[in-house]
């Protein structure tokens, strides 16, 4: 397995792929021995032949894999997927790497140089270019989705490697060295091909939690304080002056243990055993800090301001210093664990971060005044920066619970107390009930009332909020927001639990209707002054990108995204309110994925000025956080993003683009719905030709797949729906839709028009360019043998339709782009997909054999055929890297 198809590949990064398919080439041929190993690379080989398009070939292909006993298909298709990981750590760790070849267009610190000198240029310099990078007000929210098929044992091998790779990198090739390092490689990748890479059991909320604390503990925790250091370097080097210590122009917060929307899973008593987990995770981790800071911090030059603040330091001053701050995160941790396990402490924990802070601090100040600036500013201002972003509780928590629930709360409360049927009420009476609660001095949960176990179970979770533990709670999500009462609910219920004053409460709009009539609702919240004492005169306002793309199509999803946040940005203005929009994206382009770069540019200007808020979930953590150096580049490229949105805004669209693309998106939401809704063979079709059915078995994360057991495409969540689409290739959620509506436009005379709007409207280039990325992942070829193998035959028509649809919106990207062919200037694209598509394309064949073989209810499935199936689905999740 150690000859790919990557000549085309910069040459060291081609080193590294075959360096790793060889070692993995060794472990099979041990295992299983060289005539399977011959086997997978015939079948590889052959895959390569029939990329070619010759349809002899592919029956070769198929032959092959068609004939392959049932003791044979685990081997083959794990070595299928597991190569593909080796190539996506490959890849990973050498877009870090100094030794690979840049072309300019992918030098993140480049980019971020060249910004700033243009920021310069607008008189944007000194002390008012440190105020806008600090003020930045960037918040990522790591989210536990269902797409994240790799186990976390594996994650941290593949994350060992990558670090070997590194290693790697700065050793000659007559090093005494290497052979050592390929060695632990060698290893490494036998301990991977030997250890179990389909979950057995569903990870649990906690485990999820716990897996994004591994996230910061192995990577953010090294990459924020090295992106400040870049930040202040690039400063220097024009005269500003540093960031304060204080500044965190980047933070995290996190949903992992707090979003309970459909997720039955997700309980007050997880949500409480997370926030306390989190309190422990962060104080090990400083306890780390500060232990080197004593093995560091052994002069005894001092202040004398220092050592009047501390008068027991002693001979060694820092060090008398840091003692006691140990202590105190020793206490701090124990108390934590005790509080996890659902019991009491007597210690005495640090619960404010400014307890941590101002002793180092004072540190940093000392040290600096005494003239040992060099070593304040080495692991002293790492640690300082990191208190800065991560504070005492590591990142915050977010909770989020759907607004029916907080209305069945105060039905069940009404019905009690005989006032009446609150769900059967206007918006104006529930709006004068809950003001007139708001403002009353008498409790509203009464005291000898057994509630139902929803509700017990809502108000249980309110009480968390109200705990210790609830300063790590960040805000109150309310999904399906639909008026004014729903947020006014939950204000009413965090007040009657006792929950901190003004915790922000951010409604969610999701589907299509709800963003059309968002700015409507809000303009009704912030005319009540209540609410607008409440708040402050700062809301945050959650954008779903999920289920709005998934109940109009990805066209009209985003241009209704788009006005959104132009019609919310102008209500807040008129109500003098400082907005912050919440992005919920996802990894695939159905759910808003996409480069950070071009997306925040692509948003209408002005509209992230009061700072972004984004998810980063499942697989898109790990490949942009994963390792500490790449971490550190994509944290750059979204402030790069911020910065350059606010101070060097895009001109608006020309009102003609406008009209056409309203035009567009009328046209698009239609076809797309015609469809999807209206064509009585499409659910059937897509049950049969995609793995949905087949996706339960695969323990993929701690929410269920559907909001509600039965149903049809309306209950299914918007990541299984994408993530099966992907699976064979059609990728339809991603351009369904958009095929008739550009159609339309270039009929009429549009074309122009539409490659003006490509080339002068970043907004319409990005959709552009991430319809062109995804449909050159789609292949018609693939879609076509699912159908033939899978798809009944009165179904097999409408297959030969959307397979007509994908060809039109294929030839239509490309009349727009003016290109002859899809990722033209997207090099590094289509050399990636060069190298994984003789991989992916014997595991989708398979797939498709292996699901036609299950479905025959006559036919025993042996246990390799149903692992060998489970197996499929990770290795091209693998293979096409942006699945939900």
């Amino acid at each position: 397995m150690s000859q790919t198809a990557t000549q085309q590949l910069d040459p060291v990064l081609r080193d590294k792929v075959r360096i790793l398919g060889s070692l993995l080439g060794q472990t099979i041929g041990d295992q299983y021995g060289a005539a399977m190993l011959e086997q997978i690379e015939q079948i590889r080989k052959q895959a390569k032949k029939a990329r070619s398009g010759a349809s002899a070939e592919r029956d070769i292909l198929l032959q092959l894999l068609q004939n392959l006993p049932d003791q044979s298909l685990v081997p083959v298709v794990r070595g299928f997927n597991q190569f593909l990981n080796l190539a996506n750590i490959a890849e990973q760790q050498h877009s870090v790497s100094w030794r690979r070849q840049t072309t300019g267009t992918d030098d993140t610190d480049a980019m971020f140089s060249q910004l700033l000198d243009r920021l310069q240029q607008q008189g944007i310099d000194g002390a008012a270019l440190s105020e806008q990078i600090a003020a930045a007000n960037i918040e990522l929210v790591l989210t536990a989705h269902p797409t994240e098929i790799t186990r976390r044992t594996l994650i941290q091998k593949y994350d060992n490697i990558a670090r070997l790779l590194q290693q790697r990198d700065d050793l000659r090739d007559d090093h005494p060295q290497l052979a050592a390092l390929e060695q632990q490689l060698g290893e490494l990748i036998d301990e991977i091909w030997h250890t179990d890479e389909i979950r057995q059991v569903r990870p649990t909320a906690v485990d999820e939690a716990k897996w994004g604390f591994a996230v910061i503990e192995n990577s953010l925790w090294y990459a924020v304080p090295a992106l400040l250091r870049d930040l202040d370097a690039e400063l220097h080097r024009r005269g500003a002056d540093p960031l304060p210590l204080t500044a965190a122009p980047v933070r995290f917060s996190s949903w992992m243990g707090g979003d309970r929307d459909g997720n039955p899973n997700v309980t007050s008593v997880v949500t409480r055993e997370v926030l306390y987990l989190a309190r422990w995770m962060a104080a090990d981790l400083y306890l780390r800090d500060i232990e080197q800071l004593i093995a560091q911090l052994s002069m005894s030059q001092a202040s004398a301001e220092f050592r009047h603040q501390y008068p027991q330091a002693g001979a060694e001053p820092y060090r008398s210093c840091l003692h006691q701050l140990r202590q105190q995160l020793e206490d701090t941790r124990s108390w934590a664990a005790a509080r996890a396990r659902g019991q009491d402490s007597e210690r005495q924990p640090l619960l404010d971060p400014e307890a941590l802070r101002q002793p180092l601090q004072h540190c940093y100040d000392s040290l600096v005044s005494v003239g040992l600036q060099r070593i304040a500013n080495s692991h002293l201002l790492d640690t300082l920066r990191r208190i800065a972003c991560f504070g005492l509780t590591l990142g915050k928590l977010d909770v989020r619970q759907e607004s029916t629930r907080h209305s069945a709360v105060l039905a069940e409360i009404c019905a009690w107390y005989n006032w009446g049927d609150y769900l059967s009420w206007s918006e104006d009476e529930k709006q004068e009930f809950l003001l007139r609660e708001l403002a009353s001095r008498r409790p509203l949960i009464p005291n000898r009332w057994t509630p139902s176990a929803a509700t017990q179970e809502v108000l249980d979770t309110m009480q968390v909020l109200a705990s210790d533990a609830g300063d790590g709670v960040s805000c109150y999500i309310i999904s399906m927001a639909g008026e004014p009462s729903d947020i006014l609910a939950v204000a009413l219920l965090l007040q009657a639990c006792s929950v901190r004053d003004h915790l922000p409460i951010v409604p969610l709009f999701e589907t299509l209707s709800d963003l059309e009539q968002a700015p409507a609702r809000m303009q009704k919240l912030w005319s009540v002054n209540w609410y607008r004492d409440y708040c402050q005169g700062h809301q945050q306002i959650m954008i779903g990108y999920s289920d709005s793309s998934k109940d109009a199509g990805q066209l009209a999803a985003v241009w209704a995204q788009y006005q959104v946040q132009e019609a919310l940005a102008a209500v807040a203005a008129d109500h003098t309110i400082r907005l912050r929009l919440f992005h919920g994206r996802g990894g695939s382009v159905g759910r808003g994925g996409g480069p950070a770069h071009r997306a925040i540019l692509a948003q209408p200007p002005g509209s992230v000025r009061g700072g972004l808020r984004v998810t980063e979930q499942g697989e898109v953590i790990r490949f942009k956080y994963g390792l500490p150096d790449v971490a550190r580049l994509n944290l750059k490229i979204y402030v790069a993003a911020v910065l350059e949105a606010n101070l060097l805004p895009p001109q608006p669209p020309l009102p003609a683009w406008r009209s056409r693309m309203q035009q567009l998106a009328a046209d698009g939401v239609a076809s797309y719905r015609a469809m999807v809704r209206e064509n009585p063979d499409f659910v059937r079709y897509f049950r049969a030709a995609t793995p949905e059915q087949e996706l339960g078995k695969l323990a993929l994360g701690s929410r269920p797949a559907r909001r509600k057991s039965g149903g049809g495409i309306e209950s299914l969540r918007a990541i299984p729906w994408i993530f099966a689409w992907t699976q064979m290739r059609l990728m339809l959620p991603a351009w369904l839709g958009s095929d008739n509506a550009l159609q339309q436009a270039v009929d009429n005379a549009g074309l122009d028009e539409l490659r003006a709007m490509y080339q002068q409207w970043p907004f319409f280039r990005t959709y552009i360019d991430m319809l062109e990325m995804v449909v050159s992942k789609a292949d018609t070829a693939i879609v076509q043998y699912y159908e033939a193998r899978l798809v009944q035959a009165e179904l097999q028509p409408l297959g030969s339709v959307l397979r007509q649809r994908l060809d039109n919106i294929r030839q239509l990207v490309l009349q727009v782009l003016q290109q002859d062919h899809l990722l033209q200037n997207n090099m590094a694209l289509q050399q990636s997909m060069q190298v994984r598509n003789p991989y992916t394309d014997p595991l989708h064949y398979l797939q498709a054999e292996l699901l036609y073989r299950e479905r025959q209810e006559q036919e025993v499935i042996s246990t390799e055929v149903e692992r060998a199936l489970k197996v499929t689905m990770a290795g091209i999740a693998a293979g096409m890297r942006n699945t939900g």
